[in-house]
């Protein structure tokens, strides 16, 4: 089923992709998408169920990958460079391995093509937290998810996922509930048959554990052609903690792609 996706653009040139993580939107990666307008033109897409993006009726990667297919199709473009941070990382491979022809490079962002365990217990719980709180203010939202999250860095993301309906209540702009029952689904490894023989290069953040030793045979199974590089003295949120280090890493992998 598709939906309608939100999206932004700037930028001339080859298009380049940039796609979020899970309760993430499009601007997240907004430091990228300056760092790579004079070069290219970047869109930045809010993944089916974020943002202000449509809701699937069940969200799973290949779900969500089609509908970065089928937006490709009617933003006119033939394929594109694509760049992915955590669930956008899994979305852009599912597209790579499934419709290889519309993916000319990828870079993915401290995420494997692998089974994850469930970690987002303590999440799902502030964000619900949230949305039986008829919260009238961010600091308000802030303070109950602090009884659930300890990591400010975490609520401060989450809090850009909030608006304010005409009742002055804010909730969330994510589609909680789907996502919720659609957990195991996105946290899948991506279905495949076969492999993508294009150029990846994965970003791992050093002090993360997203992506291990153990998944570089799977990674170079189905991506042979892969390289990865790490970041030293960051996390997952890698493109934050050390935006110049990633921006530079992604801008020269990109670069001598264009045609």
């Amino acid at each position: 089923m598709a939906v309608k996706l939100h999206f932004s653009r700037i930028g001339n040139g080859p298009p380049v992709v940039l796609l979020h993580g899970l309760f993430g939107s499009g601007s997240n990666l907004g430091g990228l998408a300056r760092a790579l307008q004079d070069s290219h033109c970047v869109y930045s897409v809010d993944l089916p169920d974020h943002g202000r993006s449509g809701w699937l009726q069940e969200p799973t990667l290949a779900g969500m990958a089609d509908c970065i297919g089928r937006w490709l199709h009617q933003q006119g473009l033939s394929g594109a460079q694509f760049v992915g941070h955590s669930l956008g990382g899994k979305v852009a491979m599912q597209l790579a391995l499934a419709k290889p022809d519309l993916v000319s490079a990828l870079v993915v962002a401290d995420i494997a093509p692998v089974d994850y365990p469930p970690h987002h217990d303590a999440v799902f719980a502030a964000l619900a937290a949230v949305a039986a709180g008829q919260c009238t203010s961010r600091q308000a939202a802030a303070q109950l998810m602090a009884a659930h999250i300890a990591e400010q860095q975490v609520i401060q993301f989450l809090l850009t996922s909030l608006r304010r309906d005409p009742d002055g209540i804010y909730r969330w702009r994510f589609n909680l509930e789907g996502l919720r029952g659609g957990y195991g689904a996105v946290r899948a490894r991506p279905s495949a048959t076969g492999s993508y023989s294009g150029p990846v290069l994965f970003i791992k953040g050093g002090d993360s554990d997203y992506i291990r030793e153990e998944h570089r045979s799977h990674i170079l199974r189905l991506f042979p052609h892969a390289g990865i590089r790490i970041m030293p003295g960051c996390g997952h949120w890698l493109h934050a903690e050390r935006p110049q280090l990633f921006n530079s890493l992604v801008r020269r992998f990109l670069l001598p792609r264009e045609s």
